[in-house]
Formats: structure tokens, C-alpha cells, sequence
């Protein structure tokens, strides 16, 4: 069965491997599992077609048979679960931590993240910007140190590579175009550990490509 995602067609990240799709393209290359994309546009997202697909009209998508998914955790897990490509441990107290750190990484790690990328867009110009980035930053740095002290100098969160670093990588991946993750160099590195798999290498270029075409570049 063709496995089918929806991404964007012109990407608000422009290209730089942010957009959720990323961490989908990302599992189904550590899979070894060829896929199709369905690129849309905002207008495409808000159509009766998409919100059937994801009743709140983002990306991505998941088809695969008679299955449809929405959330990119889901879509990972469901992924790591049935496609394999050794996201998941084989020992079952091993999966089990596996998929706390994939919880971790978008309950516990990525609002903060989230909020901070957001606010540096859309609150620029207002009167409590600074006191919301510091807000902000204090509470990312808060969840980096505890997150840097149990990496250690291990080279992944659980042993071997694992879905759950997948999604914590994928959203460290935002704080990029901050300095905030220069402070962690143990995270920084484990981050870059991450960007050299060469499944990510794969799905990065994918994913930038889509947003080369539609740009014209």
C-alpha cells in the first residue's frame, strides 16, 4: 500500500526542515519506507477534502490503506510500530521509554520552544516583547538543563537511536536560529549527531526541494 503525507506547497520555514512534515518524512526514511506527498497551499487546508483528513486543518496527513492519521507524534508512532526501521526498541521496557521521550519531546520540551519561535515573529513590536522572551527563555533553558544532564555524554536519550530522539531533535531543531543552544554543548552536538544520519539527510532534502520548486530556486 502507497503510503501518502501531505505537506506544504510553499513552506513557512522556508526549507530549513521545520515544518512537521520533517519528523514524518524523517521516520518513514529511517523505515526504509518510499512515500508520496501531497503538497497544499493554506487556501487547500481550510477545503472540506483536508479537514476530513485533519479536523483542524494543519500537516501533516498520514494515508496508508484505509488509514488516515493526523499529528505528527501519531504518525511517527504509528510509523515506529508497524514499518520498523529500529525506532523502537525490541524489549518492551525499552519501547516503553522510548515513547515517553517521544511525549517528553512534544508535552514537556516543545511548547516552550513553540511559544518563543512564535513570539519573535508575531510580538516583536509589542510593549511586552522583552518580558515575554525572557519569560520564555527561562523556561526552555529550564527544561534544556534538566534535558543536558540526563543525556550526560551518551550519544542518544535511551541507548540506541530512537524514535523518542527523532521527535526531541525535531524540536531542539527550532532553537537554531536562536543562541540559546550554544549554551548546551552536550545538545548541541547530540542535535548534530542527529542531522548527520543520513535518513535525515534524506528527508531535509525532500522537504527543501518542495520549497526550491515553488520558489523557483
Amino acid at each position: 500500500m502507497t503510503i501518502t503525507i501531505t505537506a506544504f506547497e510553499r513552506s513557512p520555514d522556508r526549507g530549513r526542515g521545520l515544518a512537521r512534515d520533517m519528523r514524518v518524512r524523517w521516520a518513514l526514511e529511517e523505515a526504509g519506507q518510499p512515500y508520496e506527498v501531497r503538497l497544499v497551499t493554506f487556501e487547500t487546508m481550510k477545503q472540506p477534502a483536508h479537514l476530513a483528513r485533519q479536523p483542524f486543518g494543519q500537516i501533516p496527513t498520514y494515508e496508508e490503506g484505509d488509514l488516515t492519521l493526523f499529528e505528527s507524534g501519531a504518525i511517527v508512532l504509528h510509523i515506529a510500530e508497524c514499518h520498523g526501521g529500529g525506532l523502537l526498541p525490541g524489549d518492551s521496557n525499552g519501547r516503553a521509554r522510548a515513547i515517553a521521550w517521544m511525549f517528553a519531546a512534544l508535552n514537556t520540551v516543545e511548547p516552550p520552544i513553540f511559544e518563543h519561535s512564535l513570539a519573535r515573529i508575531l510580538e516583536r513590536d509589542e510593549p511586552w516583547y522583552e518580558k515575554r522572551l525572557r519569560s520564555l527563555e527561562g523556561s526552555i533553558r529550564k527544561r534544556l538543563d534538566s534535558l543536558s544532564a540526563h543525556l550526560g555524554h551518551a550519544d542518544w536519550l535511551d541507548g540506541a537511536f530512537s524514535a523518542g530522539d527523532l521527535l526531541m531533535v525535531s524540536v531542539l531543531l527550532r532553537l537554531k536560529s536562536s543562541n540559546i543552544l550554544d549554551d548546551y554543548p552536550s545538545l548541541a552536538a547530540y542535535v548534530a549527531r542527529a542531522e548527520a544520519r543520513p535518513a535525515y539527510q534524506r528527508a531535509f532534502a525532500a522537504q527543501l526541494a518542495v520549497f526550491q520548486a515553488a520558489s523557483g530556486g
